[in-house]
Parts: structure tokens; sequence; C-alpha cells
């Protein structure tokens, strides 16, 4: 069993918010063994000489997309799962390196890829699935053109492996008990339209209270919970109602659904660097122009759904929601919510509270005896300079996920 004696630099407690200077983290196999502000004692221990920088948990990013490779989704209508797999480990592997040490995919990623990062066969940021993606008839996940019936194959077609449809209660009640089978971590639903969907207004509402709550029932009685496409008030409002746990987006979201929220303990996931990168960058890989004028609307409220919600005391996630060709924008989310939020603050969200979305808090989003070594270090103050998280992860001297180390130049 490995062991290391992190010592020598400053220790972000996201908690906190703060750094603490001669505090020392001995690692013993995957876990977090001790940390203490008194020199650590271990023989057995590599020594591991941190050299001024700081040593935190790793990041979490709550809304991610495996297999979403392209912008323009409706080319992976004829993409074959295979390629999905090659370039979603790919993806994968890009997050890990930025310090993104857990994601949870929210459509499309199945136990197969998180099998493979299991087994340590890619090498790749814990994962947590949602299965396919619950989707009334016509809804923000049938992706079928009008002049289709039906998508190819799931083993054929990377859009039917990334959602299902399902209407009225008996398929909402069927198709949640199958996403579980198949070893759903949570189960997603659309409730209203989307950026990237081609037949659904944005402001549409979409499934019925009773198929809501019946997807919410079933997924209570596994121990998990659901999560919930939604963006304006209306439709946030009936999630919560029903029992949904997190709110994906909600740019459209007012006060009092932000006051429902925080009564009823609904976590809020935004994902404001979609919005901005499929501004910037969307046009150039095929975004639609119906897309881009709904991309406008939530764009331009994105910041004000944050601060609503931040006020009414609703716990905030941090998620990016970024697809294929604009995956590499994912750590621009933390310098886009600075223009609201202190470093302190976004880095809490991506981490306690993440943990807690992902139902692992005191595992992950923070370094205390018995949670998973998973950490980075950075070479600086990132509570004094959110760009240290840039560059697809050059500012970081280490990244370590189970006790093992993914990046190291760190002298020993």
């Amino acid at each position: 069993m490995s062991s290391f004696l992190f010592s020598g630099g400053r220790f972000l407690d996201p908690r906190r918010g703060e750094l603490l200077d001669g505090v020392e983290v001995l690692i013993e196999g995957e876990r977090v063994k001790e940390i203490s502000d008194r020199p650590i004692k271990s023989t057995a221990a590599t020594p591991v000489a941190l050299a001024g920088r700081t040593l935190m948990p790793g990041l979490i990013d709550a809304h991610l997309h495996v297999f979403l490779n392209e912008v323009n989704i409706g080319a992976l209508d004829t993409v074959p799962l295979t390629l999905l797999a090659i370039n979603g480990s790919l993806a994968l592997k890009a997050s890990l390196m930025r310090g993104f040490t857990s994601v949870r995919d929210t459509a499309g990623g199945d136990f197969g890829i998180k099998s493979a990062v299991e087994q340590g066969l890619i090498e790749a940021p814990r994962l947590f699935i949602s299965g396919q993606a619950l989707s009334q008839t016509g809804g923000h996940g049938d992706f079928r053109k009008r002049t289709q019936r039906a998508l190819g194959c799931d083993c054929c077609s990377g859009l039917a492996y990334t959602a299902r449809i399902a209407d009225g209660v008996p398929e909402v009640i069927k198709a949640t008990r199958d996403e579980l089978r198949k070893g759903a971590d949570f189960i997603k639903i659309m409730v209203s339209g989307g950026v990237a969907s081609q037949a659904d207004p944005l402001e549409s509402l979409q499934y019925r209270m009773d198929e809501i709550q019946a997807a919410v029932e079933e997924a209570t009685n596994w121990g998990k919970y659901v999560a919930a496409h939604a963006y304006s008030s209306q439709a946030v409002m009936r999630a919560v109602s029903a029992g949904v746990r997190t709110i994906e987006h909600g740019n459209l979201i007012d006060e009092p659904t932000a006051a429902t929220m925080a009564r009823k303990g609904a976590f809020l996931v935004p994902t404001l660097i979609a919005y901005d990168s499929m501004r910037r960058r969307g046009r150039d890989y095929g975004l639609s122009e119906y897309s881009l004028q709904k991309n406008e609307v939530v764009l331009a409220a994105g910041l004000r759904s944050v601060e609503l919600a931040r006020n009414a005391g609703v716990k905030i996630g941090f998620g990016t929601d970024l697809l294929g060709q604009l995956q590499n924008d994912q750590c621009r989310e933390f310098l886009i919510r600075a223009e609201l939020m202190k470093p302190a603050e976004i880095i809490h969200s991506a981490t306690i509270v993440n943990a807690e979305i992902l139902q692992r808090a005191g595992e992950l989003g923070e370094l205390v005896p018995g949670a998973f070594a998973d950490l980075i270090v950075v070479d600086g103050d990132p509570l004094a300079d959110l760009n240290l998280f840039q560059d697809e992860g050059r500012h970081l001297s280490a990244i370590m996920k189970g006790g093992r180390f993914y990046k190291n130049r760190l002298a020993s």
C-alpha cells in the first residue's frame, strides 16, 4: 500500500474558505489518514515537498456529458457507441488533467465507461452517471427530426444512447427502474425546453406533475434522487414541488421560485460557461441559428439566476455542460462566476456543495481523515487568483485521485 506525506505548503480548506500554513497531510492507500498542524511522523510514507504551493481537494464538475462529443449534437445520430466511448475517454482524461477528480454525467454515460474508470482501464475522474435521460415525446431529449419516426439503435446512434422517451406514469416508472437497474447513480429528467434541442420552445413545460412525481418516488425508493433540466420559473417550481433534488441550469428563475428551492432543500447547478462558449464558438461547429437564438435568452439571465438563488439561500453547485469541441472551456466557469461570487465561494461550490450533490459528503470535496485522497497542488493561491485553474492544468503541479498520482512534478 502506497503512502505519501505532504508538507511545506499551504492547505486550502474549502469549508473555511481560507489557506492554512503548516498543515501536513498523510495519505495511506486511497484515503486520507491524518491531517495535522504539527509534524506527522511516518517511516513508511514517501515525503512530498510542496515548497509553498497550495494543497487542496480535487475539483468536481456536477454537469458534464461524456458522450456528447459534438456541438452540433444532430451529427451524433450516426456515431457508434465505440467511437463515442473513445472520444469520451479522452474528454474525461482532459477533465482530470484540469484538476477535476470527480464528474457527474447528466445524460448518456453508462456503467460500461464507469466500470472502465473504476477498473483503471482509462485515466479519468470518478464518474457518477444518470444513464439515459428521460424525456417526453417532443421534449428536450427527443432528438428526432420532424421527418423521423425513430432514431437509430443504441449501438449505432449516439443520440439514441443519450436519452429515452417515456410518456405517462407507467412508462416513466418503468424507465426509471430500468435506468436504476443499469447502474444509474441518479435519474435525469427533462422538464422544460432547451438550447440544443431543435423541436421544443425554451419556455415549454414538459412532463405532467404525476409523471415527475413518479420518477422521484422510484428514485427515492432506491436511495437515489432526480435531477431536472429546467429553465423557466414555472418549470423549476413544478419540479421542486414534486421532489426533484437538483435543478440543472435554472437560468430563468424568479424570487418566489428561488425561495421555494431553498425551502425544499433543492440544489441549483448553473452551467454559465456553456452559454458563453456557445455564443463565442458555437456557430463555428455547426450550432443552428435556432439554438443560438435560444442561447441568447438564457445567457442574458444566467448570472441573475445565480444571484437570486444565492440571496434565497439555495445551495449552488458547479457545472459546465459543454458540448464536444467546447469542453476545453471547462475552467472558464470559475471566471464567469467571479463576476458575482468570491473565489472561496466558487471553490466551495466545486468541492463541498458538489460532494453533497453526489451524496458523498465527507468522502469527496474535502481532505479530512477517511476521505478519498483526491487532491490537487496549485502553483499559487487560488483564493487570490482563479486564473490558476486556467490553461489546461498548466498551473497544477500535482493531481492525485484515490492515492494515485496522475500528474506529479513535485520533489519528494
